[in-house]
């Protein structure tokens, strides 16, 4: 069992490593060749966050489920689509609305495997939703690869004007915060709140500014 937990975490890391270090685009197309990459990858992230004293995406989960149940949500690297499965049951609670064809009532999921109902096989700088159709984007522990700047853009594309973005990292890629709020600015978001308090991960609030994103890179640590 300790040789399996060894060889298991030594998958973890190595596809962990993979995923920071390529673009977007060569991720998924490794995925997709070989999904159960996503298996091992997430079973090791699930080892890893349940150490954490809180998980940010329960805090995000929860912000959502006391926003208007018509808010359209698009989950940028979802993983395995805990968002929309817990956000779609609140929203139906009372049989008051009927799920959607993919079982998420105005969420949608995208990741680099459709592992469930909920998600869509997608590389997040290219997803298939049309322009400012989104009320809420999220990246909870997703701004992995090398071209960031490409996940935001595609961001400020399907979100409506004034719409809000949701960002959840973990606190050792950047060299500095206020770095990442002015690069954040630059993509055509300001920043109306960060929350820096827990030891793991920073929590930050944009709205949709009337600002085009420039054209920048926008780099991170990788989390290896």
């Amino acid at each position: 069992e300790q040789m399996k937990a060894k060889l298991e975490g030594g998958r973890f890391r190595m596809i962990n490593q993979t995923l920071y270090t390529s673009q977007g685009r060569d991720a998924f197309s490794l995925f997709q060749k070989e999904p159960v990459l996503f298996d091992v990858y997430h079973q090791g992230y699930r080892n890893q966050v349940e150490k954490w004293p809180e998980n940010p995406l329960d805090i995000i989960i929860n912000w959502i489920k006391k926003q208007p149940s018509s808010a359209i949500v698009a989950d940028f690297g979802c993983g395995e689509a805990r968002l929309a499965d817990e956000v779609s049951a609140h929203r139906c609670a009372g049989f008051k609305h009927k799920r959607g064809p993919n079982g998420a009532l105005n969420v949608y999921s995208f990741d680099l495997v459709a592992r469930n109902r909920y998600i869509t096989a997608s590389d997040i700088a290219h997803v298939p939703l049309k322009n400012e159709t989104v009320d809420i984007a999220v990246f909870c522990l997703s701004l992995m690869g090398t071209n960031v700047a490409d996940f935001l853009k595609e961001a400020y594309r399907v979100l409506r004007p004034g719409g809000i973005l949701k960002i959840a990292e973990v606190k050792s890629r950047f060299e500095k915060i206020a770095t990442f709020v002015d690069d954040l600015k630059t993509a055509g978001f300001d920043v109306q709140g960060k929350d820096e308090t827990n030891k793991m991960f920073v929590l930050f609030d944009c709205v949709k500014s009337e600002r085009k994103p420039a054209k920048n890179t926008i780099t991170l640590k990788p989390c290896i």
